[in-house]
């Protein structure tokens, strides 16, 4: 029996055990048994009712409405018996997730019962899964395809930071948006990380990663009533998903909150979503051993299985948990089968986008398929694209291999379009679709395409509505990104260095103030004179800067003053000992001042 405190508490009922419990305790989880004359609140369990391949360390989440609160539960395994373990409380007070001791055995079914209170009434709710088999997997890193070294930007004041360069081939016309750019080079030359980028390609701030680190997803958000910057860093596996985590960072560039996900998972690199309430909506790959005699292949298959999780922000508890095996048929795949030590990717979510009705939008690549989920039980509401759509393909609405599939004003669905060459696809495509929820029938409301350039990616990608009938559109796998009116005429064009890619392209406002202080570099030239290059890696504020010499590092006066010049400033000043410079606002106040140094000979 755990120790009864304000952060945990259990008590457990009588023991289920075996097959015949599990069945037993199958049940609708939107129809649990409520006490006589209450109203049943509407609680989600999770792992979901008839999860095909939970994991071994799998959580218990019970998530309803403020003031959930779990009273008695018990936990069995048909083959490991009976769980204990300790009940820990979302910070959000929706609910709490029962933190088990000990690990289920793969391959059996657990059941669940509870008694859950949400303010005066009880109900029991009830859960069943089977436990997955999750096999060993090569961890070979995805393909690094060779850049150019002319493509690396280098900079004398910060040395440390050799990105990719920004080119802008279209610069921005007029009715284009303001803001910054934010993108997650790798791949190709260059170091890999989050960068941002103002619209001449001139950079703001980068973050390198260390080798076979990548990063992806890098954009604004808000967490905890602030603006902050978020991203996914981690490593990107030759089997076509990430394992890593999400990060929460300052508009000072220091880190708040990491996001890990839950149940023995790894975050994946395609969505990272925070919310108002302080979740966080995110994904996971898990290959598992699969029967796929159903399709054609082995009895002893492997399939990676795509989970989405909401997670507590501030306690790191898994809420919600739906997985793509139980859920989308195999035999739905346009994925080719590869067996050996390749597990066979037939779902590849990429998008989850939650919706203001309890539901969620999900993208499946390799079904093309966009579907909306019932948050609560899991089951799919309608689906377009695949090859069983809700509704019928109007003309140019069909998609394959796509991505970021997001809710629009209206209930309209944009989607980034990758295309498919052997089916006769030319170019990459962004598309506002209206799903026909009352006509049953799809239709194309608006489409996105380079006019200049025949752009087909294989992967990746993204279109972003900029809210003012601008939008963005980023090729992933491609270096670039283009920013397109409400009639499809570009107002901008860009890309990054040969080979690069970034996996989404956002574009926002963004005011940075680093903790770090300014850098500078310094040489004395052969006339005696001293070249100085000053730099403050995040600044948005700054626009001159000050530069002060002086015979002796105690003895420094300003000598002059220069518009601030890109990411880098240089300056020419008559000879000195030692040199600094200090960061200039728009009103000419001093922001920060650098460390003294003397000049390189």
């Amino acid at each position: 029996m755990a120790r009864r405190s304000h952060r945990s508490r259990l008590r457990l009922l009588a023991p289920l055990c075996g097959v015949a419990a599990a069945v037993a305790l199958a049940g609708a989880l939107l129809s649990p048994a409520a006490d006589a004359g209450a109203q049943a609140p509407t609680i989600t369990v999770s792992p979901l009712p008839g999860t095909p391949d939970a994991s071994p360390a799998t959580q218990i989440s019970f998530l309803g409405a403020a003031g959930t609160r779990v009273l008695a539960v018990q936990v069995a395994g048909s083959r490991s018996g009976r769980h204990r373990g300790r009940l820990e409380p979302y910070s959000t007070g929706t609910g709490e997730s029962l933190i088990l001791a000990r690990l289920f055995t793969a391959g059996e079914h657990v059941s669940v019962s509870a008694r859950v209170s949400t303010g005066a009434r009880t109900s029991t709710v009830r859960t069943h899964f089977t436990v997955a088999t999750q096999p060993a997997i090569p961890q070979t890193l995805f393909r690094n395809y060779p850049g150019d070294p002319a493509d690396v930007a280098h900079y004398l004041s910060a040395s440390n930071l050799t990105p990719s360069t920004v080119r802008v081939t279209t610069p921005a016309r007029p009715g284009a948006t303001p803001g910054d750019f934010f993108l997650t080079p790798h791949a190709g030359a260059g170091t890999a990380g989050p960068m941002i980028v103002d619209q001449s390609g001139s950079l703001i701030w980068f973050h390198p990663l260390a080798a076979n680190v990548d990063a992806t997803n890098l954009h604004p958000q808000r967490y905890d009533g602030k603006t902050v910057l978020t991203w996914w860093q981690g490593r990107i596996i030759k089997l076509g998903f990430g394992q890593g985590e999400d990060e929460i960072y300052s508009s000072s560039y220091k880190p708040i909150a990491r996001v890990l996900a839950g149940n023995g998972y790894r975050a994946d690199l395609h969505q990272f979503t925070l919310t108002a309430s302080g979740t966080a909506w995110i994904d996971a790959y898990d290959p598992v051993d699969t029967n796929l005699s159903s399709v054609g292949g082995s009895r002893h298959g492997v399939v990676t299985d795509g989970v989405i999780q909401e997670i507590d922000v501030k306690t790191g508890l898994v809420m919600w948990e739906w997985h793509a095996l139980g859920h989308l048929p195999l035999a739905d795949s346009y994925a080719s089968m590869e067996y050996g030590s390749h597990p066979w990717d037939y779902a590849h979510l990429n998008a989850v986008d939650p919706g203001a009705s309890g539901q969620l939008l999900m993208s499946s690549r390799n079904t093309w398929t966009v579907f909306d989920v019932d948050i609560h039980t899991g089951a799919l509401i309608w689906r377009l694209g695949g090859k069983h759509p809700t509704f019928k393909p109007g003309s140019g609405t069909v998609f394959r291999f796509q991505h970021d599939a997001t809710w629009q004003p209206g209930g309209l669905i944009s989607v980034f379009d990758n295309g498919y060459s052997v089916a006769g696809d030319t170019q990459s495509r962004g598309l506002l679709l209206d799903p026909g929820l009352s006509t049953d029938r799809v239709t194309l409301v608006k489409q996105f395409i380079n006019p200049d350039e025949k752009l087909l990616t294989q992967s990746q990608g993204d279109l972003l509505n900029l809210h003012d009938g601008n939008w963005l559109m980023g090729y992933g796998g491609l270096p670039n990104f283009t920013e397109y009116d409400s009639s499809g005429h570009v107002l901008l064009d860009a890309t990054l260095g040969t080979n690069v890619e970034s996996y989404r392209t956002y574009l926002a406002p963004w005011h940075g103030r680093p903790a770090t202080l300014p850098q500078i570099a310094a040489q004395r030239d052969a006339d005696g004179s001293v070249s100085v290059e000053a730099s403050w890696n995040g600044a948005t504020a700054v626009s001159a800067w000050r530069v002060l010499a002086g015979p002796s590092q105690g003895s420094l006066s300003p000598v002059m003053t220069i518009a601030r010049n890109g990411f880098e400033t240089t300056a020419a000043v008559a000879g000195a000992n030692f040199v600094a410079v200090q960061a200039l606002g728009a009103s000419g106040a001093p922001l920060a001042t650098s460390a003294v140094i003397a000049p390189a000979p």
